[in-house]
């Protein structure tokens, strides 16, 4: 079984030979036609379309309920499909099964691993899964795991739990990583190495596959984001361009003082002010020139006889691109 280690494997992108395997063929790295998925009554996937370019790391955003999980779980070949098309790096799970499990790697939001083997023979098993793949030692390094090496897996932390499927997704030296909420449990700076490892593994051709409860980490790492809700893809652009679709590049937020209904015209009438909206009681306008409009509301909310208990600003974010099409913040979820 060859070895190398990660960081041999990274730098050798760097010269264009590992791009050039990584990217060598035709077409996208995965590729869904309208796929559909039904459980009983429930449409969890209604007619998806999506292609993810090889390199990229591609981010998949969505409510419970919203089909999201179906879909990564269709992508992996761990549930069966009702109809339309699944290719990943140009192949399919009916015919190249054993191909695609040498050439992907899976990190799912629950691993369970055996309680009584150490993290080291822990992904020694999964290391002899796969013809090829980086070194034991090299995975234990990547994942920060050293100081657990001989610890049992019942002893660890849900971080550490964590870190350990990281490794196993890595282990094989794969071509297309799903990630499936990878950075929950970790502290915050277990959390940075994780997004500079992805950020070193898109650098050397790998494609990801990422869902997150985290907006931050989407934007980070996402060179595309997909928003589903409903069992459809309901928004899909870079990070850039859905914030962008918010209307404005900063959002006021506030709170009236009694429960009096708001006249919102005369703050819509407003020089800059795009949208409005009301959330559990927290209004939330969109504005494009923040130091013109701020004044303009304040007026605009005395003029009515209301009084403010809370104010604030911020940048536009995924964040807001989210609620503004679901409704929801995702992390409530």
């Amino acid at each position: 079984m060859p070895e190398r280690t990660l960081e041999a494997s990274l730098e050798s992108s760097a010269n264009g030979s590992l791009n050039a395997t990584l990217n060598s063929g035709h077409g996208p790295a995965l590729l869904l036609r309208n796929l559909r998925k039904t459980y009983a009554d429930v449409v969890a996937v209604d007619g998806i379309d999506l292609e993810v370019s090889k390199g990229e790391c591609f981010g998949l955003l969505g409510p419970n309920g919203a089909g999201k999980t179906t879909t990564i779980e269709i992508c992996e070949g761990l549930t069966d499909p009702d109809s339309g098309t699944v290719e990943l790096l140009g192949l399919n799970w009916k015919a190249n099964a054993n191909e695609l499990r040498q050439r992907i790697g899976l990190q799912l939001q629950e691993t369970q691993f055996p309680d009584k083997a150490t993290v080291e023979e822990t992904i020694r098993l999964f290391r002899s899964f796969f013809h090829r793949g980086i070194s034991v030692d090299e995975s234990i390094k990547t994942a920060q795991l050293e100081e657990k090496r001989k610890s049992r897996v019942g002893g660890l932390s849900g971080g550490q739990k964590q870190r350990l499927a990281m490794a196993c997704a890595l282990v094989g030296d794969p071509e297309l990583l799903f990630l499936d909420e990878p950075t929950t449990g970790l502290d915050p700076q277990a959390r940075r190495h994780l997004w500079d490892l992805v950020d070193d593994l898109k650098k050397a051709g790998r494609t990801i596959i990422l869902t997150t409860h985290y907006m931050d980490e989407a934007e980070r790492l996402c060179d595309r984001v997909a928003i589903m809700d409903h069992g459809k893809i309901i928004a899909l652009g870079t990070p850039q361009q859905l914030i962008a679709s918010v209307g404005g590049e900063h959002i006021v937020e506030f709170a009236l003082n009694c429960d009096s209904p708001l006249d919102t015209a005369p703050l819509l009438a407003i020089a800059g002010i795009q949208s409005h909206r009301v959330d559990a009681g927290l209004h939330q306008l969109s504005v494009s020139q923040l130091h013109l409009a701020v004044p303009s509301i304040f007026e605009a909310i005395a003029a009515q006889g209301f009084t403010l208990s809370e104010f604030r600003t911020h940048s536009a974010s995924l964040e807001d691109v989210f609620v503004g099409l679901t409704g929801r913040n995702l992390r409530d979820e």
